[in-house]
């Protein structure tokens, strides 16, 4: 059986952004800023340990992503609190994604380190991609393009809406 590859070229301004060095880390900036402006930073929750937050490129609608607020790149220098933190924040994400998106599936996962994909390989972060059955289709193979079929912010005001944490 021959794998097939499926290629993301409009992604590559974003790992060449976030390649460079001077780039601060989006996951410590946006914290940072004021309570105030979450919804413009997609900001969904704060926690006492980690935040979750919507994915500004997407790759599906509802793409989400929980990261600590303490800025490390090492998986198992996490403290309990991260990480029971986050998968509480997973599970709860979940359930409101099953509401506002009902997806037939997700991709849950940690990138560690740039060759496993890590677009920001600096600061660890865990993504939630929901997924449909036909999700992939011929637009970002012929057209160079991604279809996301809800904006941002409505993505945003429906699920934080739902939330339960």
């Amino acid at each position: 059986m021959m794998m097939e590859r499926i290629f993301a070229p409009w992604r590559i301004k974003y790992v060449r952004k976030a390649k460079n060095d001077d780039v601060d880390c989006v996951f410590c900036s946006l914290p940072e800023q004021d309570v105030g402006r979450d919804r413009e930073n997609l900001i969904l929750y704060r926690g006492e340990s980690c935040f979750l937050l919507l994915n500004k490129y997407p790759y599906n609608p509802g793409h989400a992503m929980v990261a600590p607020y303490r800025h490390t790149s090492d998986y198992t220098s996490r403290t309990e609190k991260e990480v029971l933190e986050t998968q509480r924040f997973l599970s709860r994400y979940i359930e409101a994604s099953d509401e506002v998106f009902n997806p037939d599936g997700y991709n849950v996962g940690t990138n560690l380190g740039r060759v496993a994909g890590a677009g920001i390989d600096t600061h660890i972060h865990t993504h939630i991609v929901p997924r449909w059955e036909g999700d992939s289709n011929f637009m970002p193979v012929l057209g160079d393009t991604r279809v996301i079929s809800q904006d941002l912010k409505e993505s945003y005001d429906e699920i934080k809406e739902r939330l339960k944490l």
